[in-house]
């Protein structure tokens, strides 16, 4: 099953909520777990994680706290959960990483269409920002199923890179 973790999930939560208030004012740990009814301790754990991946930055002092290093607009959901978990992928294979952890790789038949699979979830969540999320997303209608036709398919499938 592909599923995040619950501290990526929260770390979802606790951006969105810098988005959707004033983006530009410091937060602190206790103030935001308060307010999104998440732990203390897994905020300060987030903060930081999120902090040393460039999502936030923090500011010392009286007035201090964390504050979002970028405009909403400008952090992707995929950026999120590359900070907190790594490269979004479903199958060891794809996770760019030049080294696999798979010893059937190389002559493995479906690989080409794991990747497409995965350049398509990683586009969807590239394409989905923290602003999107301070909004309830509208469902877009459905694209051409890829099984439909080989004319439906990515140029790089047509090409022969994949056979699906």
């Amino acid at each position: 099953m592909f599923r995040m973790t619950k501290l990526t999930d929260y770390g979802i939560v606790l951006l969105t909520h810098f988005a959707a208030h004033d983006d530009r004012v410091a937060h602190t740990a206790r103030e935001l777990a308060l307010e999104t009814r998440l732990p203390l301790p897994t905020v300060g754990k987030l903060l930081k994680q999120l902090s040393r991946g460039g999502l936030l930055a923090s500011q010392r002092g009286t007035k201090g706290g964390y504050i979002l290093a970028r405009p909403p607009r400008e952090i992707s959901v995929s950026a999120i959960i590359a900070t907190l978990e790594g490269p979004v992928a479903i199958t060891e294979c794809n996770t760019g990483e030049s080294h696999s952890r798979c010893e059937h790789e190389s002559f493995c038949s479906v690989r080409p269409n794991w990747q497409i699979i995965n350049e398509t979830i990683r586009g969807a969540l590239e394409g989905l920002t923290l602003a999107d999320m301070t909004r309830p997303l509208v469902r877009r209608p459905s694209q051409p199923s890829a099984f439909e036709s080989s004319s439906t398919l990515p140029v790089r499938a047509r090409e022969g890179r994949s056979a699906l």
